[in-house]
């Protein structure tokens, strides 16, 4: 039986924002959790990432939450990394709008100016890293004793990256009588302390799926040699596809070789600026990028609608990361596949985590065809790099329509884009067409003497595209 947010009690300024955005049905952990979390119960929820825990935890949020006064914000989100801080704020933002709140992100990796402004003009909902809300706090930028809202989101990546010292700091400096929100995907270990500590008497409430990987992902488990891991990579990224190396270098190096196998590849990881996180983040979301290649800075804290394959380049060291990994993909209650590949010298050590996992069994010869069933995505062909063919002697008058009838004159169908608007220098006429590689080499041969205009053009290949 479905309900309505209506009937959960939100506010009709957000349920009209939520339809809006094209959200009428509320997720399970939503309809668990909001009656609960809008009455100012303090709220445990088990959730794994993906189950809308964010709309969950900000829909009440923004509907309890007053106006905060310049440096004192009145609720307050923690989230383990800059990704997905800065996530959380970009969807909580436009329901923050519908009932004139503010809400506003702090984290590392970028100056403090900004923020420190943002601060000083007064910020309602304060989505924020651990250590660069420390830092805030320390230069008296921020005081949190109007908080009374707390939201700790992914609280188990916290205690895997050490954070909950310093959570548990923050939370002290909120006012006494605050409500608290906490989700996580396991709600025992430091995450079960934390609960005892700075919740009072939380009702509990669990999503489906949340025990493990969402039951709409297949696993896979492929014996291959460590020469053919790229190769065995390529095959898979067709849709969109997370892949996950152990270090950085090693990221980075992968990307630049899917690249020269002419899949479009961004590397992500700790190494890089904010910024170089962000527009790989962005290149892959909007999918100029076809593979994200990360270290495990991403298997927490991003979150990217519709990746259809996760690839454990480098399978991970335990049950938990493949958890945590896996889980990009699958989401929602989409479908998705995991493959891990497996070189000779890993096969002990991915069985002992497979037995953790309850994934036994054989490992598997790589076969990228038999994952082309009805129920999941099917890993199509590389994208070929697309590349800029040079027409020199254009006629600056050239339409797209008459460039595109010297192509069909040849006999011949192109996939190509015609592009009439990066011609440099009109006087002396030249224009660029963009297609595949393999059809830039038979078009120059093809139009070779082609003429338009009565002027004979000249084609040849300029650069790929990048």
């Amino acid at each position: 039986m479905t309900t309505s947010f209506t009937a959960l009690g939100v506010p009709d300024a957000l349920v009209r924002s939520l339809t809006s955005s094209g959200i009428t049905e509320p997720f399970p952990i939503q309809t668990a959790t909001l009656p609960d979390a809008l009455a100012g119960r303090d709220v445990s929820g088990k959730a794994p990432t993906g189950s809308g825990k964010t709309l969950a935890f900000g829909v009440a949020t923004l509907a309890r939450v007053p106006q905060a006064a310049r440096n004192r914000p009145r609720a307050l989100v923690l989230a383990p990394t800059r990704e997905l801080a800065q996530q959380i704020t970009d969807e909580l933002r436009p329901l923050g709008k519908a009932v004139d709140r503010t809400v506003f992100a702090v984290y590392g990796g970028v100056g403090y100016g900004p923020q420190k402004s943002a601060l000083r003009r007064g910020v309602d909902v304060l989505v924020a890293t651990p250590g660069r809300l420390e830092d805030l706090m320390e230069q008296r930028i921020v005081d949190l004793r109007d908080v009374e809202i707390a939201v700790v989101d992914e609280a188990d990546r916290m205690a895997d990256m050490g954070f909950l010292p310093a959570v548990r700091r923050i939370l002290s400096a909120t006012s006494g009588d605050r409500q608290t929100l906490l989700f996580s995907a396991t709600l025992d270990g430091e995450v079960r302390a934390l609960v005892r500590e700075h919740q009072r008497s939380p009702v509990r409430h669990e999503a489906e799926g949340a025990d493990g990987e969402p039951a709409q992902a297949t696993h896979h488990f492929w014996l291959v040699d460590h020469h053919d891991r790229i190769d065995r990579t390529a095959e898979l990224v067709g849709e969109p596809t997370i892949v996950f190396t152990r270090t950085r270098h090693g990221a980075d190096r992968l990307a630049k070789q899917l690249a020269k196998r002419g899949v479009d590849a961004v590397s992500m990881h700790g190494g890089r600026s904010q910024k170089q996180r962000s527009r790989a983040l962005d290149a892959f979301s909007s999918g100029r990028a076809s593979a994200l290649v990360a270290t495990d800075v991403a298997a927490r804290g991003i979150h990217v609608d519709d990746v259809a394959t996760v690839v454990h380049f480098d399978p991970p060291n335990d049950a938990k990361d493949y958890v945590h990994r896996s889980g990009r993909t699958a989401r929602a209650g989409a479908t998705g596949v995991v493959v891990s590949l497996v070189t000779p010298e890993q096969k002990r050590s991915v069985g002992r985590m497979r037995r953790d996992l309850g994934l036994e069994g054989p490992l598997d010869r790589p076969d990228p065809g038999g994952l082309r069933t009805a129920d999941r995505p099917s890993p199509a062909r590389p994208a070929e790099r697309r590349t800029s063919i040079y027409v020199a002697n254009l006629p600056w008058s050239t339409t797209a329509e008459e460039l595109e009838a010297v192509f069909a004159r040849t006999g011949r169908v192109f996939d190509a884009t015609i592009i009439t608007d990066r011609r440099g220098n009109r006087s002396r006429g030249f224009g660029f067409v963009e297609m595949g590689a393999t059809d830039a080499a038979r078009a120059i041969a093809e139009l070779a003497g082609t003429t338009l205009g009565g002027r004979d053009l000249t084609v040849r290949e300029a650069h790929p595209r990048t």
